[in-house]
Parts: C-alpha cells; structure tokens; sequence
C-alpha cells in the first residue's frame, strides 16, 4: 500500500488560517490536488478537512473512496464515503480489503501527524504558497516523530508564485 500525503501550506507550515481559512491556495495547487486524487483513487481526510472541501468534491469525479477520520457519524452518509475513528493501520487495511493499493492522505495536522508517526506514509508531495500567516494549523501536530527525506522534484506551478516539492521518506 504507498500512501502519499499532499497538502498546500504556506511559508511558515500552516495549511490553515483562523476558522479553517484555505482561501488563499492557489488555483494551480487545488488541480494538484485534484489530479493527485484522481490518479490515486482513495483519500483520507479528517472531518474539519471533509467540512472544507466538501463543496469542491464534485469537482473530483474520480474519487473511488473516501475515508473520513472522525468520531462523529453524519446523519447522511455520502455515497463511496467512510466515517471512522479506527487507527491508521486499520484504515490502510479497510482501504486494501477494498481492493486499493494506494492512498491520499490530504489533512488536517492531526490526521497527517497520526500516519506519519505510525510510519505510513512514503511520499509527500508538498505546494508552498507565497503567504505568511501567524495563526493557524500545522502541517503537523507535535508529535514525536522525525523521519528523514529524500527530494524527488521541486517544480514552480504555473502561477511562478508557488512551488512543489515531492519527497520520498527513507524508511
């Protein structure tokens, strides 16, 4: 199963402003994302990130499956969506028994903290916005964790204004 983590975030690390303001992501990093989450099939998100992207999620026809980190159940349950509150080893599992090999996992802090210090993640594909915001969420929560990176591709996205960097994690 690769798992690969993509978010956008601004200089300073935060995918967030105050009340889950991502307004300022770039055109360029949402069809990043929507690629990424085409090609992939299968992304995980916590519920204030479902909240937040919901209106745009019919903008990405081919999300095969989404899994929703929380613990609270939705009164309506979105077809090919999955509420759950099970650790990150049981969501890759859910997601293999499903017949997927690989997955997204796009936000927010608490959820990218809990795969990455579980290990489970291989790839991040990281788009750094020109903004500096001085609240916010992290791209992590603390957390004791420190793996090591190995640059794959940094790229300017068209708007010459933000910049990618793919890495892969030296397990």
């Amino acid at each position: 199963m690769k798992t690969i983590l993509y978010m956008a975030l601004t200089v300073n690390g935060k995918i967030a402003g105050a009340d889950d303001d991502t307004s300022w992501t770039s055109k360029e990093d949402w069809q990043g994302f929507f690629a990424k989450a085409q090609e992939v099939g299968v992304i995980i998100i916590g519920r204030n990130t479902y909240e937040v992207i919901k209106k745009e999620q019919t903008l990405i026809p081919g999300i095969k499956l989404r899994i929703v980190v929380t613990h609270h159940q939705p009164k309506v349950m979105p077809s090919h969506t999955i509420f759950t509150d099970a650790l990150p080893e049981k969501i890759l599992t859910l997601i293999e028994e499903k017949g997927y090999d690989a997955a997204l996992v796009a936000g927010g802090g608490q959820i990218n903290s809990l795969f990455l210090k579980a290990g489970l993640i291989d790839e991040l594909y990281i788009d750094i916005e020109p903004l500096i915001l001085g609240r916010g969420i992290s791209l992590f929560a603390d957390g004791d964790f420190a793996p090591r990176l190995k640059l794959i591709e940094v790229k300017t996205l068209t708007n010459r204004q933000t910049i990618q960097l793919h890495y892969k994690i030296i397990k």
